[in-house]
């Protein structure tokens, strides 16, 4: 009977800038390591991958839980709309843990595990560490973010009450074995009811990671060793230790775990980020079939490559819509509508698929014009061609040169693009690590100081927040576009152009797998 070959799964769940750089890894693994079969496992709404990854040799698995579930962000839901929300995200969890399950089921539970084995997973792919500990797989982390949320003030004080057993367990643990720089780290939400029950009723493991199923007590004969954590920065900005200091500057090295790994941003190929067969085509291959750089966009997506000639700033706000933070479109419209009012700026927005957002775009275009035969499918103009709205997706690495700032809510994937790119930045924060982000490209001289979300999104849609909001946002705007700026942003990007973050990830996967 021949033996099988070592499998590699990609677990990967959240927005795009979540999800995507995990697929260029397992690209990339795929294409380095033949002997390997490589699976990626994430929403449905990332469909549009499946043909690129196929290329790859990479096989493409779905989930049908959507990338964001989000109630109201301010919290202002309650009584029976609260009910209802809740008991929908305790479905939607419990169908994805299900189905999550019956994935790696299907992909290793035939044969026993092989020790080349592994399970990548980001920190949206939480189910991915226990899902490896039920099957005896290696599980390693990939996070495109550095820490997407810290462990709640009380946690250590009470994990120590709850588990002093495991707690000693975890701070006395011998060098390269799990410890409580791991948990404190990362790993902390494992220890919470929310996993808890699941490990033990589903997949009928101890609800508490490192101790025993039976007695509870933590597993003192077998120590498993600190994960792989790999996270993404600019490499050339900083040494390991300092990049250290870099996330948190007032926070000792000895907080981090042993095994981080710093390796430069994973971008996709730009070849996949067009939603526009045409446009990939027409932008980036010959007749031959020859790559090459070329700036024509497809006929129908001439008004988006004739507008970038002016330099415009770029907007977009990614998945904050369904997020629940876009409340009132209107609002957020009036707001650009102000400051093209007292500027000279041209904006390009990016709807990100937000149909409210979409609608009132189109409302407002409805109100303006009687000519709407000379609309676009995905693309119009309001207030005299200076507000370009953009439906559809054009990859950043693109569209970013092309544009004098880029205004978004701090997205690991935004921020990588725009530093790749040279692009002055204006960020506006909502959650987890789009604060990190925030603070980081103002520390590194490449934006002004974070937007609150009001001066995008104002709570009023009345004149006054609408005129403040456009007044602090125009201020950002003019530091962002200052010479000292643009120079940093400069500086910036002609370090990353020497870095490969795809093949920092691959070097180091295969130095965890002993391989060549």
């Amino acid at each position: 009977m021949s033996r099988r070959k070592p499998k590699a799964v990609f677990m990967a769940f959240g927005t795009k800038g979540d999800v995507y750089p995990l697929a260029a890894i397992a690209a990339a693994f795929a294409s380095d390591q033949k002997q390997y079969n490589v699976i990626l496992i994430t929403h449905s709404a990332h469909e549009s991958l499946s043909s690129h990854l196929g290329e790859k040799h990479v096989e493409f698995c779905a989930v049908s839980s959507p990338p964001v579930l989000s109630a109201d962000q301010n919290n202002d839901i309650e009584g029976e709309a609260k009910s209802s929300f809740l008991l929908q995200k305790k479905k939607i969890t419990r169908d994805h843990r299900r189905e999550c399950f019956s994935l790696i089921e299907r992909i290793f539970g035939d044969e026993p595990s092989l020790d080349g084995d592994l399970i990548v997973i980001n920190f949206f792919a939480l189910e991915g560490w226990s899902l490896a500990e039920c099957f005896s797989i290696r599980c390693i982390v990939a996070a495109p973010y550095v820490v997407p949320y810290s462990a709640p003030a009380t946690f250590e004080r009470q994990f120590q009450r709850e588990f002093p057993l495991l707690y000693r367990y975890l701070i006395e643990a011998p060098a390269g074995k799990v410890c409580w720089k791991d948990v404190d780290h990362w790993m902390w939400p494992l220890f919470t009811e929310n996993w808890g029950s699941w490990r033990n009723d589903d997949l009928h493991l101890s609800p508490c990671p490192f101790t025993d199923p039976v007695t509870g007590i933590p597993t003192w004969y077998d120590r498993p060793q600190s994960p792989l954590v790999m996270s993404t920065f600019i490499t050339d900005l900083c040494t390991s230790q300092q990049f250290y200091h870099l996330i948190h500057l007032n926070t000792s090295t000895a907080y981090w775990p042993s095994r981080v790994r710093v390796c430069g941003f994973w971008f996709l190929p730009i070849e996949w980020q067009f939603s526009c067969t045409k446009c990939r085509e027409t932008l980036l291959y010959d007749s031959s079939g020859h790559q090459y750089e070329k700036d024509n966009l497809c006929p129908r997506h001439l008004e988006l490559q004739n507008f970038v000639k002016d330099t415009p700033i770029f907007i977009g706000l990614s998945a904050i819509g369904s997020m629940g933070f876009l409340k009132d479109p209107h609002s957020f419209i009036g707001v650009l509508q102000a400051v093209l009012s007292t500027t000279n700026y041209k904006f390009i927005l990016f709807t990100g698929g937000y149909e409210p957002l979409e609608s009132v775009v189109r409302t407002i275009a409805t109100e303006a014009t009687l000519d709407q035969n000379s609309w676009s499918e995905d693309c119009l103009s309001l207030y005299n061609g200076r507000l370009f709205c953009f439906f559809s997706s054009i990859p950043y690495g693109w569209l970013f040169p092309n544009c004098a700032a880029v205004i978004h809510h701090g997205g690991s994937g935004t921020i990588a693009a725009a530093l790749q790119a040279g692009t002055p930045q204006v960020v506006c924060p909502f959650v987890l690590d789009q604060f990190y982000w925030a603070e980081r490209m103002h520390w590194l001289g490449v934006s002004p100081e974070p937007l609150g979300r009001n001066h995008l999104l104002p709570d009023k849609n009345d004149n006054r927040s609408i005129q403040e909001a456009a007044h602090v946002l125009s201020l950002a705007i003019h530091v962002a576009l200052s010479s000292r700026v643009k120079t940093r942003a400069a500086e910036i990007a002609e370090k990353i152009f020497l870095e490969d973050g795809v093949s920092d990830a691959i070097k180091y996967l295969k130095e965890e797998l002993s391989l060549n």
